[in-house]
């Protein structure tokens, strides 16, 4: 579907999944050290999002994922502040998107378009990205890029890097200024990585799925002599001076940082090179790529950039990528095998994942027995088959994947796959959402693909706020089988004395800290309507939907009432849903899915004491904000259509709230006014076919000055 077709409320919903899903993949990648999908599937979700944007400009915020770099530092490190944003690089996979780059920079700086400025090619290493500050000639600080703005402060991991100095040689006085920072790559070679993975499987670990992983995990160790033990190594690549009045001459282009950085002391790539013209470019990437694997370490593809730092500085940045450089990816690696079965594998958040499985092949120099299908749209799409012969790739030299399968090979018993209705960990519905590919577990907590951070987002700060009961307890507590539904949590203080070994035994706890705990439990047992809905992780439901649901049916009775008769499509329940303001068909959908599901059933009544007669919480209906004077709009419900003149949609919307009315999407007989703006459709037709009041906005705002 084009999504120039798309509607604004499609647009905007489409919007928020693409955010989350790039956050998701963010959090990943540069959080976890595992990213799941390969860096030419995440440009894919990133151009999307980039094209939605210039479509529908309004969706544009600064929180848009097309505005920020990676994630924020996590809690166990210090933060530090980037004197300037560490920014990513564009990528390119193929040779015209390289010529577009060269041919924007060019019409950018206004030079012929057959005359490219002078490059310099670096291999891009598949590593960390981090920097180094000097004081006095002193390592004094050392940082992981994080969000690109504000990283983590690892300076004592940093300092069990050998081939990192320390201090500089005093013979070098004179020659960098007395503050500066370095910027370069961590990372972990062959030898190391394979030395740390068979030391983890000694250990009964689950090995690193790559260098690039392991390395991420072994800078960002809390325990510096855990990072010593792990042998990383680095490459710099770039130089900032720090002391703008010092007398120190700066570099004038990357080459000369380069050559400065190996003077200094700093280990410098050896294979960067100065280019002339397309064709030098081509030449240099064809001869790396076809020998990339005789390299002790990894990399994924050459970084160009223009040499001049005049030229750099001309050309700036656009929003996340510098304008003067590109990352030429690699082509994935690929060969043929026979895809034996195909299962499906259920995510963290529900979503459910076609898997390969292969008859094992070496790709790249590594064993391949299972690949990434993506989802049943794109085995459709590819015509993929069970008993096919199938070209696999690895996708960044990282994850594989299926590309197609060879037809001129298919046997008659080959079988077309179809996903599961029934959720293959827990046995609950499997629902997919109209107008998206993947499909959903709707177990929930219930679902142990889904347990651990269902339960994490029950008890969070904006959901149940249990303090003393975090991420990593979660995980303890689930392992053990202490707890593994919300119900279990209030259930705790009861089962504790009776445990063969109750909280107090276990080690890093004590009487006072499970005192703590419990009270921390027992004061969350009293929560707002809307609060437990946003607790419950119903898809699509954020802080936001929840409250307006709640605002909507007023108690939660009410509220399951309306929604098991929203099931229906056709039901009159059903419509008033849809016709909530934000909340469209297919957010109702997957709510109806949810709420209706026997296993979200279950876990209501047992929390809310339905069947036992004993509630484990007391659920408190929604209460309406204070407003003032009850006026003519308080308890009306409100359309708005048309183009408003004097304020966005948003300021009427937060201005109608604030007078205690309710804002629909659609008109119906429960309308009470409707505000028509310029340019008005339907929605005046049916007002007026339906007797219901009209006003203009100038009669609206005269109402709601005289109001306030």
């Amino acid at each position: 579907m084009s999504l120039s077709s798309f509607t604004k409320e499609e647009a905007s919903f489409l919007h928020k999944q693409l955010n989350a899903e790039i956050k998701e993949h963010d959090t990943h990648y540069f959080l976890e050290n595992a990213p799941i999908i390969s860096d030419a599937d995440y440009d894919a979700l990133r151009r999307r999002l980039e094209e939605l944007e210039s479509l529908y400009p309004d969706l544009k915020t600064h929180a848009s994922s097309t505005q920020t770099l990676g994630v924020s530092p996590q809690k166990g490190f210090g933060k530090v502040s980037h004197t300037s944003p560490m920014l990513s690089l564009g990528n390119a996979f193929n040779e015209k998107e390289v010529l577009d780059f060269l041919e924007r920079v060019n019409r950018f700086l206004g030079l012929p378009s057959d005359n490219f400025p002078e490059m310099i090619a670096e291999v891009k290493i598949d590593g960390l990205s981090s920097v180094l500050r000097y004081e006095n000639g002193e390592f004094f600080l050392g940082a992981t890029r994080g969000d690109g703005q504000t990283g983590e402060n690892v300076t004592e991991n940093i300092r069990t890097i050998s081939e990192i100095p320390l201090l500089l040689s005093s013979s070098l006085e004179g020659k960098y200024p007395s503050i500066f920072e370095i910027r370069g790559e961590v990372y972990m070679d062959h030898t190391a990585f394979q030395n740390l993975n068979q030391e983890r499987e000694k250990n009964s670990e689950s090995p690193f799925a790559n260098p690039r992983n392991a390395a991420a995990g072994s800078l960002r160790q809390l325990d510096s002599t855990i990072t010593a033990q792990r042998h990383l190594r680095f490459f710099a690549y770039a130089f900032e001076n720090l002391s703008p009045h010092s007398s120190f001459v700066a570099p004038k282009s990357q080459s000369e940082v380069l050559d400065l950085l190996t003077k200094l002391g700093f280990p410098v790539n050896p294979l960067s090179r100065i280019i002339h013209g397309k064709e030098d470019l081509d030449l240099y990437y064809e001869d790396l790529k076809d020998h990339r694997f005789k390299l002790p370490y990894d990399i994924d593809g050459v970084v160009f950039k223009i040499n001049d730092h005049e030229l750099q500085k001309r050309l700036g940045d656009v929003a996340r990528s510098p304008r003067w450089a590109i990352a030429y990816k690699f082509p994935n690696q690929q060969a043929q095998t026979l895809l034996e079965d195909i299962t499906v594998q259920v995510g963290r958040t529900g979503v459910l994942t076609p898997v390969a499985h292969l008859m094992p092949i070496t790709v790249g120099g590594v064993v391949v027995s299972r690949a990434s299908l993506h989802n049943e749209m794109d085995i459709h799409r590819k015509d993929i088959r069970k008993g096919d012969t199938v070209l696999i790739e690895r996708a960044g030299d990282v994850i594989p994947q299926v590309v197609k399968a060879i037809l001129s090979e298919r046997p008659t018993s080959s079988t077309i796959f179809s996903m599961p209705t029934i959720c293959p960990e827990c046995g609950s519905h499997v629902i997919q959402e109209e107008g998206f590919a993947a499909y959903r577990c709707m177990g929930g907590v219930f679902c142990p693909a889904q347990a651990t951070e269902k339960l994490k987002h029950f008890v969070s700060r904006d959901a149940f706020d249990i303090e003393g009961l975090g991420r990593k307890h979660i995980d303890l507590f689930y392992k053990k089988e202490l707890i593994k539904t919300p119900a279990d949590i209030f259930t705790l203080k009861e089962r504790n004395p009776h445990l063969e070994f109750p909280l107090e035994t276990w080690e890093g706890w004590g009487p006072l800290s499970v005192q703590n705990l419990f009270e921390a439990i027992d004061k969350s047992r009293v929560i707002s309507f809307e609060r437990f809905l946003y607790a419950l992780g119903i898809p699509h439901v954020g802080e936001a939907t929840a409250k307006l649901l709640a605002s909507h049916y007023k108690t939660f009775q009410n509220f399951q009432e309306e929604i098991s008769r929203a099931k229906d499509p056709h039901s009159e329940s059903y419509q008033e849903l849809t016709h909530l303001d934000g909340i469209g068909e297919v957010m109702a959908n997957a709510l109806a899915a949810f709420m209706n599901d026997p296993h979200t059933s279950l876990l209501i009544d047992t929390l809310l004491g339905k069947e036992t007669d004993h509630p484990l919480i007391t659920l408190l209906d929604f209460k309406e904000t204070t407003v003032e004077t009850k006026t003519l709009f308080f308890g009306k419900t409100i359309v708005f259509t048309g183009t408003l003149i004097h304020m966005t949609r948003a300021e009427a919307k937060a201005v109608t709230e604030k007078l205690g009315a309710k804002v629909m999407s659609a008109v119906s007989p429960k309308t009470d006014f409707v505000v028509e703006g310029a340019d008005s459709g339907s929605k005046a037709t049916v007002a007026r076919q339906l007797g219901i009041r009209i006003l203009s906005e100038e009669d609206w705002l005269s109402m709601t000055k005289e109001a306030v």
